[in-house]
């Protein structure tokens, strides 16, 4: 059975989870939260492919923990990603700590949004938005 790994988003415990899992609702080993739950998962060399072969759409935010704009968008990204997770599943990816993700998706400025289905890049953005034409712009996408 394939399977990868994810941090929890409430205790941050890593968590191995079949990807048979990856369209249920797969709990946290050590806390019993639910680690597909609406919440940004931390995407890694390690999950995301199997992240992005997701049925759902799929919402990348490639940031980094020193980019203002990337840590003012935060709580936007967060708020959209609770809101439509029955539509799409949000993923953010620490350029700093992923450097192989960001090469291989060709970042150069952050934050970068980019927005998948059944694996395939659909549409890209750069920079931070507010609410409002952040969810404008993923309704179109």
């Amino acid at each position: 059975m394939s399977t990868f790994n994810t941090r929890c988003p409430h205790c941050n415990s890593v968590n191995r989870v079949p990807q048979a899992k990856l369209n249920e609702t797969a709990q946290c080993g050590r806390c019993q939260q639910p680690l597909l739950d609406g919440r940004p998962v931390e995407g890694t060399t390690d999950n995301f492919n199997a992240l992005l072969n997701s049925e759902k759409t799929v919402v990348v935010d490639f940031w980094a923990p020193w980019c203002g704009p990337c840590v003012n968008f935060a709580p936007v990204f967060d708020q959209v990603a609770n809101e439509q997770s029955s539509q799409a599943r949000f993923i953010k990816v620490d350029t700093e700590a992923q450097q192989a993700l960001a090469a291989q998706y060709g970042i150069r400025s952050i934050p970068t949004i980019m927005v998948f289905k059944n694996g395939e890049r659909v549409n890209i953005i750069n920079g931070a938005l507010p609410k409002v034409q952040f969810e404008q712009w993923l309704s179109q996408s």
